[in-house]
């Protein structure tokens, strides 16, 4: 029997989101409904809201969260109910040709729930990269539920459904940082600091955090980063060959998504070095780079989508490591707020004071 319950909802481009009857329905085969306990505040939700995603308004926001399997539909083995899950938004197919060929983290026909929810007088909603989890419960595909370790905390943990995993995984998967190897990284929110943990989870010796606001900096050193530049006062690219010889890093990760930073980044790694997109771009934005220096200088030019993960594979992993102290997902939760606080949340993730505000419920 489909199921009432409260959600956020993004209605028009730039209008602040409301509260608003959602009607969840049974779950159908392959989809599973899930109570939702924690629901992180992402920059990804508030691009929905100014529609630089698409215009399939009205939105249900929320995406980076996790929670338990209230019910699942025919066909499913994945999950059961009572499972404590994460939920992803790369929920593989295992028959398009990058999962054929054994590189699922690539899946180019991941799945989402097939049915729609929808507000109270039956209109349909669009749910965040198809999970939609600022809301009491929400209907995914249940390849989009991962299995973790249930004493871990619900806001912590759900991180990993989208920042904090981008992160890791841009240095870790993507980057493929290693052991005494120097990184920086441009651009310390949330995905950047993340991106420093994953750094110093790999081994590298040298971990260079780039920014224009001090605070940030403070924070990144605090998860791991050795150096810190602050990019107003002083020329990063020269502040990071500085740092390592005169040569540039090895990888360099840059987590804005803008022009100037991405260049920054070009020209701060080493030769034969790695640049790792993971700071998400605007439709207009374009780069315009000497041919030659691209040629000249070698290495590799990637871009990161969901950190490269294969959720199957990384959030059990990963959940573990929090769960021994080696990974301090705690740190990442500047507050925790409730439902109804979410567009004051979006006004403080737009001023820079918070890592993460997340919905607990």
């Amino acid at each position: 029997m489909a199921q009432q319950v409260q959600g956020v909802i993004a209605r028009a481009k730039g209008a602040p989101v409301t509260i608003e009857t959602i009607t969840v329905p049974d779950p159908g085969p392959g989809e599973a409904v899930v109570k939702v306990q924690a629901c992180g505040v992402c920059h990804t939700d508030l691009h929905y809201r100014e529609g630089g995603i698409n215009d399939d308004f009205p939105f249900l926001l929320g995406h980076e969260a996790a929670g338990v399997v209230e019910s699942v539909g025919e066909g499913v083995t994945e999950v059961e109910p009572g499972d404590f899950v994460i939920l992803n938004w790369r929920a593989v197919c295992g028959q398009c040709r990058a999962c054929l060929r054994g590189r699922p983290q690539y899946c180019f026909d991941t799945h989402n729930a097939k049915q729609k929810m929808t507000l109270a007088d039956g209109t349909e909603l669009t749910p965040a990269l198809g999970i939609g989890a600022f809301a009491e419960k929400t209907l995914v595909a249940a390849g989009q539920c991962t299995k973790v370790d249930p004493s871990a905390s619900p806001a912590a943990a759900g991180l990993l459904g989208c920042g904090v995993m981008a992160g890791i995984g841009a240095a870790i998967n993507t980057g493929g940082v290693g052991r005494g190897d120097s990184v920086a990284v441009i651009g310390c929110g949330g995905v950047g600091n993340a991106a420093v943990v994953g750094a110093r989870l790999a081994g590298a010796s040298k971990i260079i955090a780039v920014d224009i606001d001090d605070k940030k900096l403070e924070t990144a050193r605090s998860l791991g980063a050795t150096h810190t530049v602050n990019s107003r006062a002083t020329d990063p690219v020269e502040a990071v060959r500085g740092l390592t010889g005169g040569f540039g890093a090895d990888v360099v990760i840059e987590a804005v998504g803008r022009p100037e930073t991405y260049e920054q980044a070009f020209y701060a790694r080493d030769l034969a070095g790695t640049v790792v997109l993971v700071g998400v771009p605007t439709p207009e934005m374009r780069l315009d780079l000497p041919l030659l220096d691209v040629f000249g200088r070698g290495g590799a030019l990637k871009s990161s989508w969901y950190g490269d993960c294969l959720p199957s594979r990384d959030f059990p992993m990963l959940i573990d490591l929090y769960q021994q102290g080696r990974l301090d997902l705690d740190a990442f939760v500047t507050e925790t707020i409730a439902l109804e606080d979410v567009e004051k949340a979006f006004e403080r993730m737009h001023h820079g004071d918070v890592l993460r505000s997340v919905v607990v419920f």
